[in-house]
């Protein structure tokens, strides 16, 4: 992609990149009422069956990742004009999700600057090693990597690990203000939590949260997982990123239908959202229809996102995801090495 073209694209974006504080107030308003209204039947539900509970948890999962959305608007400060509006509703909805405010915008913006950096992995994205990098790797990384990679650990147990056990703690090198902002988040997290468990007894507390937490971690997970783990993916050298490039052909367009659009905020938009950060989740479909280039990004259905369970390892020379079992195949060509 030339140079030109690449200013001209994000140029194509500024319209976009100016939050509507009524349409961020009413957001808030359809996302974080019904939360708490479907939590407290859900609570209800408790005395008539857990089935019913159940039911209403899956639905508050979906609203819960709808707050996850404002809070990643808000460490992009792009959810209001203000600044100061964007840390106050970022530290609520953080704590709602589990995720303190400024250690997740620090890591989420250099995910933003590095993505599909093959020279700079490893802060706030999905590990990816290459076929070369997997092939020369000790046994116990290989072992460690295909673990990671197994969906019933990544999707399984990343919820607990992501959310209730990394983001408790601060990064190495974080900035005073970092870490303190992350023991308040920690505390009012505690000091919700003990009171809900005072108020409803922690039995009814985990019983209701408990599948709600985890139900909304996996689709998290997921989103985040498919949005750069497809077949024909971008990932390139640091000498030869591209910034415009890394967004639109490195992130998916999610294209879910309109319910889970809704309830995802718009987040299947990826493309966009990582062209440009300060474009608000409300305002990414609008940006995507008005911008052509844009719709050809690489395109994602339900069922199609299914594949990317698949894709393992990233190949450098063809330019694409490849399976382990694809693996064994490529590993006879470039050497007698055995596969582990």
């Amino acid at each position: 992609m030339t140079q030109h073209r690449a200013k001209a694209l994000r140029k194509q974006m500024s319209p976009y990149e100016h939050s509507i504080t009524g349409d961020s107030i009413r957001q808030l308003f359809n996302t974080i009422v019904p939360f708490f209204i479907l939590w407290f039947l859900a609570y209800q539900s408790l005395e008539i069956s857990y089935f019913l509970t159940l039911g209403l948890a899956i639905i508050a999962a979906g609203f819960l990742v709808r707050i996850f959305i404002i809070f990643h608007d808000c460490c992009h400060h792009s959810f209001f004009k203000s600044r100061k509006a964007n840390r106050i509703i970022g530290m609520i909805t953080g704590v709602l999700t589990l995720f303190p405010y400024a250690k997740w915008a620090h890591e989420h913006t250099v995910h933003h600057a590095t993505s599909s950096n093959l020279d700079k992995r490893g802060t706030g994205d999905i590990w990816v090693l290459t076929v070369d990098e997997y092939l020369a790797a000790p046994l116990w990384l290989k072992l460690v990597y295909r673990l990671y990679r197994n969906p019933l650990v990544m999707f399984g147990l990343g919820p607990i690990y992501a959310f209730l056990i990394s983001n408790r703690f601060n990064r190495k090198g974080a900035r005073s203000k970092e870490r303190m902002n992350t023991y308040l988040s920690n505390l009012l997290i505690a000091v919700l939590v003990g009171l809900f468990c005072y108020l409803l007894g922690w039995k009814s507390f985990l019983l209701v949260q408990g599948p709600i937490f985890y139900i909304s971690g996996i689709a998290g997970i997921w989103l985040f997982y498919v949005q750069h783990t497809f077949e024909q993916t971008y990932f390139e050298k640091d000498d030869e990123w591209e910034y415009v490039r890394a967004a639109i052909e490195g992130s998916s367009f999610y294209k879910l239908p309109k319910v889970l659009q809704w309830l995802t905020g718009n987040i299947g938009f990826h493309h966009v959202h990582h062209l440009s950060p300060r474009v608000p989740n409300y305002k990414l479909e609008e940006a995507h229809k008005n911008s052509e280039p844009l719709q050809h990004a690489p395109t994602l259905t339900l069922a199609k996102s299914l594949e990317s369970l698949k894709f393992k390892l990233w190949d450098e020379k063809e330019k694409n995801f490849v399976s382990f079992y694809e693996l064994k195949a490529i590993s006879r060509k470039k050497s007698s090495i055995p596969v582990q």
